[in-house]
């Protein structure tokens, strides 16, 4: 069973997994499959959600929440994160030139009162500022948050792809607590754990949440000398641990990071999921997830 973390001290609890929704769209299910697949993996304890208004085009929310629709009930066993910020070019906006950012106070404002629309509830428990905006004015950004919090929209505020400077700047105008930083972590891209981004979270004591933690598929079947050498060693692995597939080694490996991501699974199918859940109890050693590193660089450690 997945547990319940803080992904602050003191704060609301999240599950240690969160299911992501990112590619809702394309798993051309229906309402009610929907609604099933939700229920399945909450039994297994994973009642954190992840969305943002653009996900399939700015889809995936408006079909998630045609299955809360079918069962409003659930809402109160899910925790919700979205993000806002990302400007997309489409059809629904056909006025707009280039994909670009807005951390505007009336854009931030806007985006969640359309994102409450589209997932059919009152409240947000998270909302990620996506991307960082140069053009983020950090003073505007708390107006926003401290008007949404205020209206009891959205209860948490964090960021997603911050730098740690990025993330000081929004904190500094912010009376409460960022809850975390949405990033990338996986065995072929973890420049977060070598750029301050994840101590600077273990020195707060704030949890990330990992994203693309499988490399997107490229770990699997990806053919450069680096996946190669990835997939290789982690196979490896996988046998010294007793494993069922290379990609429970992994959630294991980024699961080890001092920080305590949070990684998040982006499969449709329940048996993945319960694949990442049983990954829950496995534990790396230290020169098990430095194999990883090596094979990662092409070169021993310094």
């Amino acid at each position: 069973m997945v547990a319940k973390v803080e992904l602050t001290p003191n704060g609301q609890q999240f599950s240690e997994l969160v299911q992501g929704y990112w590619r809702l769209a394309d798993w051309h299910m229906s309402p009610q499959e929907r609604l099933s697949f939700l229920k399945q993996h909450i039994e297994l304890g994973i009642t954190t959600v992840d969305h943002a208004d653009i996900y399939g085009g700015y889809t995936c929310e408006q079909l998630f929440g045609e299955a809360l629709a079918i069962d409003p009930s659930v809402c109160e066993q899910i925790e919700i994160v979205t993000k806002c910020d990302i400007n997309l070019c489409s059809d629904l906006v056909p006025e707009r030139k280039i994909n670009h950012y807005d951390t505007s106070k009336q854009h931030i404002v806007n985006s969640v009162n359309n994102s409450l629309s589209r997932l059919n509830v009152e409240n947000i428990d998270v909302l990620l500022i996506h991307r960082p905006d140069v053009l983020m004015d950090a003073d505007e950004v708390a107006e926003a948050f401290a008007e949404l919090k205020q209206q009891g929209k959205v209860n948490h505020f964090g960021v997603s792809n911050f730098t740690p400077s990025q993330f000081e700047l929004l904190q500094s105008r912010l009376d409460a607590p960022l809850v975390t930083n949405q990033v990338e972590i996986n065995p072929l891209n973890f420049e977060v754990a070598h750029d301050g981004t994840l101590d600077q979270l273990q020195m707060k004591r704030v949890k990330p949440m990992a994203w693309s933690c499988l490399g997107g598929g490229a770990i699997f079947s990806g053919q450069s000398e680096q996946q190669v050498r990835v997939r290789n060693e982690l196979e490896a692995i996988r046998e010294e641990v007793g494993a069922e597939s290379i990609d429970q080694v992994i959630y294991a490996w980024v699961r080890r990071l001092p920080s305590n991501p949070l990684p998040i699974i982006g499969s449709g199918k329940i048996e993945r999921v319960q694949t990442a859940v049983d990954a829950l109890n496995i534990t790396l050693t230290r020169e098990q997830w430095y194999r990883v590193w090596v094979a990662s660089k092409g070169h021993g450690v310094p």
